[in-house]
């Protein structure tokens, strides 16, 4: 009789499979309304621009150079493209300190590597971002929730964390928040930085959503901040502003760690696809990027305010919500004794879908009455549809 094989590795055991994964495949069949999944709006994909920028990247000799091996660190023009966006939004930045990623998921996975060992310990916001609780998980990493307010991370509960546990990292997401939407102030940003100056600590600035602010002014990337400079890996992406078909990332990279992670992403798949980056740097270089934010963001900030009107009617008595400045997502509470997982089971038994909180929350014990909207995928008339079917499922 043939020997089992090895078990796979132990640190797996610890890592969960994404509630909202799960439940973006019970809404891809029939009419559901899905205010669940942080997806952006294929109503905004650039699809002409980019089209028409594979066609110019496979035409001719230029082919040759799209479908061949291309360096680690990415595409000169594309890098060069986004180094003017970040260091226009406040974070001087040249094309040699961004490292092109499959994906912001892959920068996370790479700093992860490079930093952290089995038992090492990584503060989050609580709650955060499920797929970077995946990552940790899978690195093995210790993960202490820090207590968070309606601004977001608390700086006196992070220093205690700090001094407590000794991390090597913070993660934290300070531009409307997935999935809470909220959006550190600039007093808190300082103070971030202070501390992770003081107490000596890496920062991780997961700024995905940085660019679809709708209203207020833009704040500096906590990377801006003289404090936190020297030990700021910012981290972002073209999904929400391009298409997050291309699975392209970045990471910007302090100089004491890029040699490193330089070595991470060549072990981790060489480099990355070298046609989809010919293709965004050409799309980037034939659409007003600028002009096409705007256009995201009025039809995003539209679909906010329809959700946010239809909230009262929608949710029980005594229910409770944010109003971000931006982003994809509004975070809300059910009043006491109400549980979000039993309303989404009514939920979609009625069409419509949200996600519960206590997944994106650290610790043994998670709030069960908050949830999390997404509002960006849906015409206002689908919203107010969805919200219709969601205040049938509450009453009931």
């Amino acid at each position: 009789m043939a020997a089992d094989p090895p078990l796979p590795a132990a640190r797996l055991a610890a890592v969960a499979s994404s509630p909202v994964r799960e439940i973006l495949a019970l809404t891809a069949q029939g009419d559901v309304i899905s205010l669940a999944g942080g997806l952006p709006s294929p109503d905004t994909f650039p699809a002409d621009e980019i089209r028409a920028a594979f066609a110019e990247a496979l035409a001719g000799d230029g082919a040759r150079r799209a479908l061949q091996y291309s360096t680690t660190e990415g595409h000169p023009g594309l890098r060069a493209a986004h180094a003017r966006r970040l260091t226009a939004r406040g974070l001087p930045t040249a094309g040699e300190e961004l490292l092109v990623c499959t994906g912001s998921q892959q920068a996370l996975g790479l700093v992860c590597d490079v930093l952290l060992e089995p038992g090492d310990t990584v503060l989050v916001e609580d709650p955060t971002y499920l797929a970077a609780l995946q990552r940790f998980g899978m690195a093995g990493a210790h993960v202490v929730g820090v207590p968070c307010d309606d601004d977001g991370l608390l700086p006196d509960a992070l220093e205690t964390a700090v001094r407590e546990h000794r991390p090597k990292l913070l993660y934290t997401m300070p531009n409307f928040q997935n999935p809470s939407g909220r959006t550190l102030p600039a007093s808190r940003r300082d103070a971030i930085a202070r501390i992770a100056a003081d107490l000596g600590l890496w920062i991780l600035e997961d700024d995905p959503y940085g660019e679809l602010r709708y209203e207020g002014s833009a704040l500096p990337p906590i990377a801006a901040l003289d404090d936190a400079a020297d030990r700021t890996i910012h981290i972002s992406s073209l999904s929400k502003v391009l298409a997050p078909g291309l699975r392209l990332g970045y990471t910007r990279m302090p100089e004491a760690l890029r040699a490193q992670l330089i070595v991470a992403k060549q072990a981790a798949d060489l480099h990355t696809s070298t046609i989809d980056q010919e293709a965004a740097a050409g799309a980037m270089a034939r659409l007003d990027l600028d002009a096409h934010l705007h256009t995201v963001r009025a039809l995003y900030g539209e679909r906010r305010d329809a959700l946010l009107a239809g909230l009262h009617d929608a949710l029980p008595e005594g229910s409770t919500w944010n109003r971000p400045a931006g982003g994809m997502f509004v975070w809300a509470r059910l009043p006491e004794g109400w549980d979000a997982t039993q309303l989404l089971r009514a939920a979609i038994e009625r069409g419509v879908a949200f996600v519960p909180g206590a997944p994106f929350q650290v610790g043994t014990d998670p709030d069960p009455r908050t949830l999390r909207f997404s509002f960006v995928t849906h015409t206002p008339d689908e919203l107010a549809e969805g919200l219709r079917r969601l205040g049938a499922a509450a009453q009931r």
